[in-house]
Parts: C-alpha cells; structure tokens; sequence
C-alpha cells in the first residue's frame, strides 16, 4: 500500500497525498487547525488509512485537540469508508450526497467482487489490481450527521471556511472547501490531477462550471480529490481538457458512435498524452451520453467498470494497440 505524508499548505492547513497516480482509491484529504479546533475534509478508503491518516493530523493539531468535525466532499467511499474511525464527529455533506451512497457497493460487496469475480476474466482481473490490496473488513458505511444545500459557512478558531454545493457533477452531491484568507480550495472529485477522472453522475458541463467557480475564487492552492496540488493555471488547462473531452462526446455520439467506440478512439489517437488511467474514459464518456440521450434512468455502475476493465485488459496485452 502507497506511504502518505501530510504536507503543510500554509499555516493551518494541511493536505494528505497518498500519491500513486494510476491507482484507484487513494484520495487526498485535508486537515485545518487554528487555536483550539481542527476540521476535517474526507477520509481515506478503508479503517487502516484512516488511521494513518488521523494519526499525522493529531500530531499536526497538536496534543489536546479533537478531530470532531468532517466535510465530505462526496458520498465516493474513497473519500467517506474511513468515518467509523471518528465516533462522534460532526459530519457534515450536502443533502444530495445521500442518494449517490444508496448506489454504490458496499464495501461487502467490493470484498465479494474482489475474492469472487473471475481473475480469468477483464472485470475480476481489473478489480484485483485496482482494489485488491486494501482491506475493506468491517467497514460501516456511515451516512454524514448534518446535511445542508447550497452553502453553509462556519468558522475553524480564526480561519473562515465556506462549503459550497457544486453537485450533480462528478457525483450527485460535491461540495468544495473554500477558505478565502488562506487562498486554498478543497476541490473533491471534482478535479483530477494525473489521471484521467471517472464522472458518475454529469454532465461534463457541470463539472467544467464547478472548475470555472473554483477560479472564480481566486485561490492559490487547489486540492484535487487524487493527485498532486494544482495552481489555477493547472485548473484552467483540466477545464480546456473537460470542455474538448465533451465536444469529442457530442461528436462522436452524432456520428453514431457508442460511448466504448469513442472511449477507444480516444485513446488510440492519444489524444490526452500524460494522463493516467485512460480507460476511465470509457465511464466518463457513457455518463456524457446519457445525458445527450436524456436517459435518466439509474446507471448500472458495474457495467462502467466493465467497460473500463476491458479497455484496461486489452491494452496490458503485449501485442496491444488499442
């Protein structure tokens, strides 16, 4: 399992990278001190990360104060399987991450998928890779205490913090920290550093206008949900990358093409050099087409990953040229 480390920010305000680009599940995660209090933004996959996680933030807080309060940036159990490790904390999420933690796998039923699923097969061979060395065993998906839409603003000791719904984008239920006087955005999933990203619920315009109100608050620091910081300038060439990616969708979908058709051409041609992970395309690109269908039937988020395996499968061929 990838080794972590906080890193300070700026004064009170620290970021844990798990680093890896290339893997699945190792989300960053934000620690925020001033005077007395700490604030937590996410937590790692699993009890065991989250525990080496809080461990470097009560040394980072300093002896004596409580890791009590949480904000989810969305319901992904990337960003929320470690909560049980923090009995008694406030967590705070927007209303509408509660529906997206109705749809995915419980951490149950991700053991199942990884012990029983066909190695043999792109979909088993696939989750073996991606999640087979985290332990998700005992894990209690917990539902966040306090919910709010829009926007809710509290205080850290001395330092604003300003939680903004950004969702449905990446899922149903983003938020993003925004902490004006340190010029610093927790950004969630809703920007990847990287890798390419996996966007559940969309549209690509979604996310590019949550990116565009990122801007808008003139940060200094961007935190993305994976991979390393970003400065605005960074942000603004992940947007130029979300806005073609969605022409390529809106093209390709009127030539008649499916989303896995588009996905490989995509990648064939190369057209995102440097990212990591291109076989998320293939789940980005069909969350794009529903949305230029107007299906707005529930996805089924297995066949996503499917799709992605066999992509990810056919290209760790010797002779691939997908």
């Amino acid at each position: 399992m990838a080794t972590s480390h906080l890193q300070q920010i700026v004064p009170g305000v620290f970021a844990w990278q798990p680093g890896q680009n290339g893997r699945w599940g190792l989300a960053n995660c934000g620690l925020i001190v001033s005077h007395d209090q700490a604030f937590l933004v996410d937590t790692p996959y699993t009890p065991a990360l989250t525990d080496v996680f809080l461990d470097a933030a009560r040394a980072a807080a300093g002896p004596g104060i409580r890791l009590s309060h949480v904000a989810v940036t969305h319901a992904n159990g990337d960003h929320t399987w470690g909560l049980q490790q923090l009995p008694g904390a406030e967590v705070l999420a927007t209303h509408a991450a509660l529906e997206h933690q109705c749809l995915e796998p419980t951490p149950q039923q991700l053991v199942t998928l990884v012990r029983d699923s066909d190695p043999g097969q792109p979909l088993g061979w696939y989750f073996r890779q991606h999640f087979g060395a985290f332990d998700f065993s005992g894990i209690q998906v917990l539902p966040p205490s306090d919910t709010f839409t829009g926007r809710r603003d509290l205080e850290v000791g001395s330092i604003p913090v300003e939680l903004h719904e950004v969702g449905p984008a990446h899922t149903v239920g983003d938020l993003i920290v925004h902490l004006p006087e340190q010029r610093v955005v927790f950004a969630g999933d809703i920007v990847f550093a990287g890798d390419h990203p996996s966007h559940w619920a969309g549209p690509l315009e979604r996310v590019s206008a949550a990116c565009a109100r990122i801007l808008a608050l003139d940060p200094e620091w961007i935190v993305p949900g994976h991979g390393p910081l970003m400065a605005p300038e960074d942000l603004a060439q992940y947007v130029a990358y979300l806005d073609d990616l969605a022409d390529q969708a809106y093209l390709m979908h009127g030539q008649g093409r499916t989303a896995v058709e588009a996905a490989r051409i995509l990648i064939k041609e190369d057209r995102y050099p440097g990212l990591g992970l291109p076989e998320r395309l293939a789940i980005t690109l069909s969350t794009e087409y529903r949305h230029l269908d107007h299906d707005s039937t529930t996805p089924d988020l297995l066949e996503l990953m499917d799709h992605a395996a066999r992509i990810a499968w056919e290209r760790s061929a010797p002779d691939a040229t997908l």
